[in-house]
């Protein structure tokens, strides 16, 4: 992106290129591909293909519900999106016959499925799958009793899915908790080894150690001793990091400085491990041990000039706490203790669902300005396939709900990605039913490869995995006796002009990041000095926590909007200049 200013060309190849490293486990993409696959199967075993096909598709359409976290929140995310898609469903095979009735519900669906980005990514899927599942089933429109049974099968192909992602609970109660806290000590792990404070690993270890707070201490958590030592551990996290980052500032006795910390990162590594498997720490117990003996010894060796010897025999006391917490069967009488401190901080605790909604319903919010956008664009979307008669013209308004955002830069990238991804879809698809034996099961198979492929994929590359997905519903709609040469075709006309809908809503009433950024700088900047008042006053720890997460969440927030900012057109390049430089140096 040049640095003089906006380039559309330079921002659409960033959006093609950019590649990241796929995150989603193995485990969930076998158990999602499962729940779409395994009805298909069992209702062509049993001469029921409509059954699995709609059980099926409600599994497809709530997918993205199964996100990490703990086993509550998970399900109840999965319940909230299955009764969603369920509800939605019921009402569009319903009235979907009747064009005025059908505009209205899809201007509400849009409007309330938009506010829900108020309370994260995770509820405003919800309202995406609501939107999708209501503009599908309007255009097959049924009777009453059909239309009960069509529910009732979209809403069982979420609680399939609800069932593989939550089938692990009794056997790996903790399982969300442990995997989160492997995570922030392998980062602790690998801050160790960096002998200098390097600015560049801090904001995947902030959101690192936020996501841990938020799944250990919110409202979904999990209960029991392993909760009390997970929480003694988040408390040590924030210590050794601490600990970590003044002995980087003291640039004392490099030799000792180098050695303590490749010994420190050895036992926060076999932590994470020991975290990870479920085992005890019997690995960061002799990690410990040489550590210790390491400390002795660069001790006496003279280790105690600048102040380091301090630090040394405070990050040594953390670590042997953790390692000693590691081990689920510690002293529960010390482990409550120090629980009885984990609580959510103020800044990540979730206000009343009723008033954070009343806070956003005015045109200076970004959720309401985004809602409306959605209104309008759904129901438009709707209604012009509906006119224009187009064949599978559903597929217009669920892309349009799919590609509009409430920024530009996604709405962009989505838009863009999304028409690629059809476009090579078309030849994927046709490529790979074509070498593909003409037999059921063998397009079975290929679906089953293809849904893991977007599955795996949708967070690396969203391009790619449309390309994936593209070849899925083609394959599913095949099962219905649809042709798969004109569905592709049908795709790639309703996938343009729907991303072309959902860009020029957003130009129409948009929320330029350059009238939110100086906010979002000024807050980050109030955060850090609320938490060097909090640090001033050592007897109010609970009060420094708070202001410590506070400013942690202030610094995501201004980062994320100065990247939105710079993907913007007509951003003025002095004020991008100026928003990098504040931030650069409020985090020195």
């Amino acid at each position: 992106m040049p640095p003089s200013g906006y380039s559309l060309r330079a921002h659409a190849i960033e959006s093609l290129t950019d590649i990241k490293r796929p995150d989603v486990p193995l485990r969930v993409v076998l158990r999602n591909t499962a729940a779409v696959i395994l009805p298909l199967a069992v209702g062509m075993a049993t001469g029921h293909p409509q059954i699995g096909l709609g059980v099926a598709a409600g599994a497809l359409d709530t997918m993205f519900s199964d996100q990490p976290g703990p086993y509550r929140q998970r399900m109840r995310q999965l319940l909230l999106a299955s009764l969603a898609a369920g509800l939605a469903a019921l009402v569009g095979f319903l009235i979907g016959g009747q064009l005025l009735p059908i505009l209205l519900a899809t201007a509400a669906c849009g409007f309330f499925g938009g506010m829900l980005v108020v309370f994260g990514a995770d509820t405003a899927r919800v309202g995406m799958t609501s939107m999708i599942l209501l503009v599908i089933t309007a255009s097959t429109p049924a009777s009453p009793s059909h239309a009960l049974g069509g529910a009732a099968l979209i809403f069982a192909g979420g609680m399939l899915l609800t069932a593989f992602s939550l089938a692990a609970w009794p056997l790996q109660r903790y399982w969300p908790e442990r995997i989160e806290l492997a995570r922030v000590y392998a980062g602790l792990a690998a801050l160790a080894r960096e002998q200098a404070h390097d600015d560049a690993e801090v904001p995947a270890l902030t959101e690192a150690m936020t996501s841990l707070q938020r799944t250990l201490l919110g409202r979904h958590r999990a209960h029991g001793r392993a909760m009390e030592a997970f929480g003694v551990l988040l408390e040590l996290a924030e210590r050794i990091r601490l600990e970590l980052t003044a002995m980087a500032e003291l640039h004392a006795n490099p030799a000792i400085h180098a050695m303590f910390r490749d010994d420190a990162a050895r036992v926060l590594t076999a932590i994470a491990e020991a975290l990870q498997q479920g085992d005890p720490p019997e690995r960061a117990d002799r990690a410990l041990q040489t550590l210790r003996a390491s400390e002795r010894a660069l001790l006496d060796g003279g280790g105690n000039a600048d102040g380091l010897a301090a630090h040394i025999h405070a990050l040594a006391g953390q670590l042997a706490a953790a390692v000693r917490n590691a081990d689920w069967a510690g002293s529960r009488g010390e482990l409550r203790a120090s629980a009885a401190e984990t609580r959510l901080p103020n800044s990540l605790r979730s206000s009343s669902t009723w008033a954070t909604l009343r806070a956003n319903l005015t045109p200076r919010s970004v959720a309401f300005r985004h809602a409306v956008r959605m209104a309008v664009c759904l129901s438009a979307a709707l209604w012009i396939s509906r006119l224009l008669q187009l064949p599978h013209g559903y597929w217009l308004p669920m892309t349009a709900a799919i590609v509009l955002r409430p920024d530009f830069a996604a709405t962009f990238n989505f838009g863009l990605l999304r028409v690629l991804g059809t476009v090579l879809g078309l030849v994927l698809t046709t490529v790979l039913l074509h070498v593909t034996p003409d037999e059921p099961w063998a397009h079975l198979a290929l679906m089953a490869v293809l849904c893991m492929a977007f599955r795996y994929l949708a967070g690396a590359h969203y391009g790619i995995a449309v390309a994936a997905l593209t070849g899925t519903v083609v394959i599913l709609l095949s099962f219905e006796g649809v042709n798969p040469g004109l569905a592709v075709s049908d795709r790639v006309l309703n996938t343009a002009l729907g991303c072309g809908m959902a860009l020029l809503a957003y130009v129409a009433w948009p929320t330029w990041e350059r009238g939110r950024a100086r906010a979002a700088l000024a807050v980050m900047l109030d955060a850090y000095a609320s938490y060097l008042r909090a640090l001033a006053q050592p007897d109010r720890g609970g009060n420094r926590n708070d202001t410590r997460t506070a400013a942690r969440t202030a610094r995501t927030n201004a980062q994320a909007s100065i990247d939105r900012m710079r993907t913007e057109p007509a951003t003025p390049p002095e004020l991008l200049a100026l928003a990098r430089a504040l931030f650069a140096n409020g985090n020195r």
